[in-house]
C-alpha cells in the first residue's frame, strides 16, 4: 500500500497551487488512503530531482511529470531514466500548454474572445502551435506561469484526459495503484 506519493513535477514552484488543484482527484484518492501527498517542482533538473528522490525518498512512490519538448531532448531523458519504473514516470507529450487546449471553455474564462476547438487530440499538436494559440487567446501576451497557474486550476480534468491519452494514464495508473 502507498503511504506518500510525491509527484515531481517540471517546471516553475509558482504552478504548484494550479497542479494541486489539476491533480485533486489524485490528492483526494491518497488523503482517503491515509496516503501523504506532496508535489515538488524540478525547476530545469526534472531527471536527476526525480533519481535523487528514488535514493531519499525510497518507501514513496516517487512520480516524474515531464514535457517532450523537442525529440532530441526526449530521447536524452528517456535514457537517462532507463531502469525506472515506466509506471512512475509520465510524458505530457511536448508541453503541458497542450493541455490547456483541451479545455477551450477554461480558455474562453480566463483570456475572453472566441477560440476554435482545433485537434481534439491535444499531444499532437506541435508545441510552437500551441504557444501560438495560447499568445492569440491571450490577445499578444502569453506567460507560463502567471497563465498557467489560472488555467491549470481552470482547466476540467476530465476534458484533458478525454483528450490527452498520457495525462489518462497517468490519472488511470495513480488512481489505480492508491485504491
Amino acid at each position: 500500500m502507498v503511504t506518500e506519493l510525491r509527484v515531481y513535477f517540471e517546471g516553475d514552484d509558482r504552478l504548484r497551487p494550479g497542479f494541486r488543484q489539476f491533480l485533486s482527484e489524485i490528492a483526494e484518492a491518497a488523503r482517503s488512503k491515509r496516503c501523504y501527498f506532496d508535489l515538488i517542482a524540478t525547476e530545469g533538473t526534472p531527471a536527476q530531482d526525480f533519481q535523487a528522490a528514488l535514493k531519499s525518498h525510497p518507501d514513496a512512490w516517487n512520480v516524474l511529470l515531464l514535457d517532450g519538448e523537442d525529440p532530441q531532448e526526449f530521447q536524452l531523458r528517456r535514457k537517462s531514466l532507463e531502469g525506472c519504473d515506466p509506471d512512475s514516470i509520465f510524458w505530457m507529450v511536448q508541453i503541458m500548454e497542450s493541455w490547456f487546449l483541451a479545455d477551450v471553455d477554461a480558455l474562453k474564462s480566463l483570456f475572453g474572445g472566441s477560440l476554435s476547438k482545433g485537434n481534439p487530440k491535444v499531444e499532437e499538436i506541435p508545441k510552437e502551435d500551441v504557444l501560438e494559440r495560447l499568445k492569440k487567446a491571450a490577445n499578444g501576451e502569453y506567460h507560463k506561469v502567471k497563465h498557467g497557474i489560472k488555467l491549470l486550476e481552470l482547466i476540467d480534468p476530465a476534458r484533458v484526459r478525454k483528450a490527452a491519452r498520457n495525462c489518462d494514464r497517468m490519472f488511470r495508473l495513480i488512481l489505480a495503484r492508491l485504491s
